[in-house]
């Protein structure tokens, strides 16, 4: 359930596997955050590199960062199209944040993964070449189409309405499936509500422009320790979130729509900052899940019941990881990323 890039990547690993399977979704293909996100292919987790060095360990921290760098290769291979392998820049705004960034630098490079510091009138900064910016939205619609052209039935506009072992209800009809993968992220709880606890949905604000010849960002960058992010589209669009703490409590909701503070600060930010004059064309928010710790949820929620989610405005490259860990978990037992990754089965502990 979920037609986004985790529930398209599950089953487009089902059907590499020849199995039988179908997506659903309650809206269109990549109808929420999947096509409506930065764009941004980011390498590693949600924390930083040298944030996650001292809770998971070396060697998991960075055979999840290469396992991120593989998968962002598939997608480049998949859908070259919609990738532009530019690299991203890591901007600080406070000294603290520079020394934060040389940190980050520091770990990077102590692993042998590319980065160098980066220095520019706009600030300093680290630049990581093997990062990329990608047009979500054309990636799972390309996905979508070669899974129909495969034969895999997918559903638009069918919300599941029930979920019990072996069937979702939909308005429809059940659909009867011996493995069911639910892939849905934001709004993750209306599905499960057990995970209350553990995850929280965010609205995530974005705007875009006119074309805007005035500027030039040649690569994704992100700035106070990601809170914000833009990129130039190919066009000459400038494309920019960030600001959910502007708004505060409010944005810890399963609306999807675009507020004034957020939207205002948004907009001081692109005049003052990224330096654009272009018109504004398109405001817009998609929900995103947010969980404690450095893992995302994978786990088995009831017997041939997977849930996947929490990747805390990250969920380009771990969503597709967890996608794939998800299938190989069901159909075979076992993922060596499912174990990097922190799945859980059924009635484990936590």
């Amino acid at each position: 359930m979920g037609l986004g890039g985790t529930g398209l990547t599950a089953l487009q690993e089902a059907a590499r596997l020849g199995l039988d399977a179908i997506g659903i979704d309650a809206g269109t293909v990549a109808g929420g955050a999947a096509g409506r996100n930065g764009g941004f292919l980011l390498a590693g987790l949600p924390s930083f590199y040298h944030r996650a060095l001292p809770i998971l360990g070396r060697g998991r921290t960075r055979a999840l960062y290469e396992l991120t760098l593989e998968q962002l290769d598939r997608i480049a291979t998949e859908t070259p199209d919609a990738v532009r392998r530019v690299g991203s820049i890591r901007l600080a705004t406070s000294p603290e944040e520079v020394a934060d960034c040389e940190d980050h630098l520091d770990a990077l490079r102590q692993d042998g993964l590319p980065a160098s510091a980066y220095f520019a009138s706009e600030g300093r900064g680290l630049l990581i070449p093997t990062d990329a910016a990608f047009n979500p939205l054309a990636r799972c619609r390309q996905l979508a189409a070669n899974l129909v052209a495969q034969g895999i039935q997918l559903h638009e506009q069918t919300a599941a309405t029930g979920i019990a072992e072996g069937a979702v209800e939909t308005p429809h009809g059940v659909i009867r499936a011996a493995h069911i993968l639910i892939a849905t992220d934001g709004g993750l709880t209306t599905l499960v509500p057990a995970m209350k606890t553990r995850v929280r949905t965010a609205r995530l604000q974005m705007l875009a422009t006119a074309p805007d010849r005035l500027v030039s960002v040649p690569r994704p960058v992100y700035a106070r320790y990601g809170m914000e992010y833009w990129q130039q589209l190919p066009g000459g669009e400038i494309a920019l979130g960030g600001f959910r703490d502007i708004g505060g409590e409010a944005e810890w909701t399963l609306d999807p729509t675009p507020s004034a503070p957020v939207q205002e600060a948004l907009e001081q930010f692109l005049r003052e900052v990224v330096g654009a004059e272009a018109a504004i064309t398109h405001r817009w928010a998609a929900s995103v899940g947010y969980c404690e710790g450095e893992l995302p949820i994978l786990e088995e929620t009831a017997p041939g019941v997977w849930a996947m989610g929490g990747y805390n405005g990250t969920g380009n490259l771990i969503g597709a990881l967890c996608g794939r860990a998800a299938v190989e978990l069901a159909i075979h037992g076992q993922s060596e990323i499912g174990a990097l990754l922190g799945a859980r089965r059924y009635g484990e502990g936590g």
